[in-house]
Order: C-alpha cells, then structure tokens, then sequence
C-alpha cells in the first residue's frame, strides 16, 4: 500500500471558546466585562497538530468523531481552509468543546466539556487500519476512542507518538499511551523530578525519545539513553498566549523526526515553534512555516 500521508493525527478535534480575563486565578464577582470578546473557534490538541505538521509540508491526515452541529462545522471548515484531510466519524454526543481562560500573562486554564463522548466510543476499526497502513507515522491524542486504537495501531508495526500533557507521572491512564509510543511528550508542570519521568517511560515502554517540556525553561530530552537540558528561544514577538504551545512543539519535533533529524535538532525546531505559537493570539489558529522554521532555526546556530 502507498505511503501517501505522513502523519495520521487520531483525535483531539474540537472548538474551544476563549475568554480572556483581569487575572488567574480569578477571583469570584458577580460578575465580569470582557472587553476583549468572547470567541469560539476551532481547535484542539488534535487540530492544532495537524495544523502545524500541515503548516511545516507534512502530508496530513486527521481521524476523529465530530458532532452533527455548529462546532463540527467549525472544525471541518478549519480543515478545508488549511487543506488538511479529516475524516469525521459521526459523534452523536456531539463535538467536543472546552471554555479557555486566558490571563494577561498568556497562561490558561481549560474547562472541558466531558458530556460530549463516552467510554465505549470507538474509531472504525477498518478505517483505522486503512488509513494507519497509509501512514509513516500517528501521533494519537489521549482521548477514549485513541486509547482503543492502540492494538490496532501496534499490530500495523507504524510508529506512534503521543502527547501526555500535564500527566503527574504515575496516572495509569497517561501510562497506557506512553507505554505504547516511539516518541513522548509530556509537560514538566506536574512532574517533580522530569528526568527521572522520562527514563521511566522509556524503560517500561517502547519510546526511543521522549521529552519533558518546560516553557519558559526549556525542555527536558532523553534520547539513546542520554538526558540533556534543551534551552529556551527568545519568541519572536511578546507572548500572549500559550495555548496551542505543547502542540507547536510536537509537531516542528516531528518535521525533524521524519526527516531523519537528530534529536537535540527535533527539539530545537519544537523549541522555535512552541516560541512562535505563543505569540498567537487564542483567538486564532496559526502555526509556523518550514521556510520560517527553518530560518529561525538557521539563526540560532549563527
């Protein structure tokens, strides 16, 4: 079968509403003025992904269930702007959506609407295994349906990769992904001892690199056995969001990784556009570009 789609992104399609306010946390009031707005729009881990790997030259193909409504329209109309394939399973629960507060700092907290899915929901699994034996490589989010993917995913013999987020390091959930991907990532935020996480992820799994990213600080990267620090980038522009960050980051990682990049290089190009995406304002989707990317990436080594 051709390898025509380098990346299957499974997972993490949504529309997340922004609100952006005075401080977090934010203290009760009856109430508040939003004199910024308050917007919805399209975009969650998975969208942001594959917006990102679309962005960078990767071919691009995303699987997940959506809702028959308003915010499944959105996300379908975000993937036909970009040029980005979706296949939509039908989610009768509806798509999934989330409220974003954003404080002046850029920093956020997500309210997710857990009523849109259920436990037993499930990606096709003829459609999984077609569009998997089509693809260099998935990179799954931790949602439900991924998590029954796995087997399917294993026995195709693609490599995987999965995005942890703010995992504590000992949830057993976060684990069962881990365990299963080639490349890891995670947020250091809830991680007391990041190091020493990633050497566990690689010894119980599968993962030949996985890295804990730190914001402002950096990252943390174990590759062939090795732990290095991987330092910050200055941003291009002021911060004001960093949402959509974690995500930027994985997939200017993976641009490197398929394109045969040594590891401290992937995190390099991580690092320049988990910077770039954090000046993009929340209520937008915009990602860096491989001549961007690869130009930033050239001024660093200068």
């Amino acid at each position: 079968m051709s390898r025509d789609i380098d990346v299957l992104v499974l997972g993490g399609a949504g529309v997340d509403t922004i609100v952006h306010v005075p401080q977090l946390p934010l203290p009760y009031a009856d109430s508040y003025m939003i004199h910024d707005g308050i917007r919805t729009r399209a975009g969650q881990t998975g969208d942001f992904v594959a917006l990102g790997l679309a962005a960078l030259g990767l071919r691009t193909h995303h699987l997940d269930l959506l809702g028959d409504d308003p915010e499944g329209e959105l996300v379908r109309a975000l993937h036909r702007e970009r040029g980005i394939a979706l296949t939509a399973v039908p989610q009768p629960a509806g798509t999934k959506r989330a409220v974003n507060l954003v404080g002046p700092d850029g920093r956020r907290l997500s309210l997710y609407d857990s009523s849109r899915g259920h436990p037993d929901d499930r990606l096709p699994e003829a459609t999984l295994r077609e569009l998997a034996g089509r693809s260099r490589h998935v990179h799954v989010s931790i949602t439900q349906p991924c998590a029954h993917a796995l087997p399917v995913l294993r026995e195709s013999g693609v490599t995987i990769s999965t995005d942890l987020h703010d995992w504590d390091g000992e949830n057993p959930y976060h684990e069962t992904f881990a365990r299963a991907a080639d490349v890891v990532f995670v947020s250091a935020a809830r991680l007391p001892d990041p190091g020493r996480t990633l050497r566990r992820i690689a010894g119980r799994g599968r993962a030949r690199v996985a890295v804990a990213t730190a914001g402002a600080e950096g990252a943390h990267l174990l590759a062939d056995g090795e732990l290095t620090r991987v330092p910050a980038v200055r941003p291009p522009a002021p911060v004001v969001d960093s949402n959509g960050a974690g995500d930027a980051f994985a997939a200017a990682f993976l641009f490197g990784h398929l394109n045969g990049e040594p590891p401290r290089r992937c995190a390099l190009y991580g690092a320049l556009a988990g910077a770039h995406a954090c000046t993009v304002p929340s209520t937008r989707t915009d990602a860096i570009g491989r001549d961007g990317l690869l130009a930033r990436a050239a001024g660093a080594d200068a």
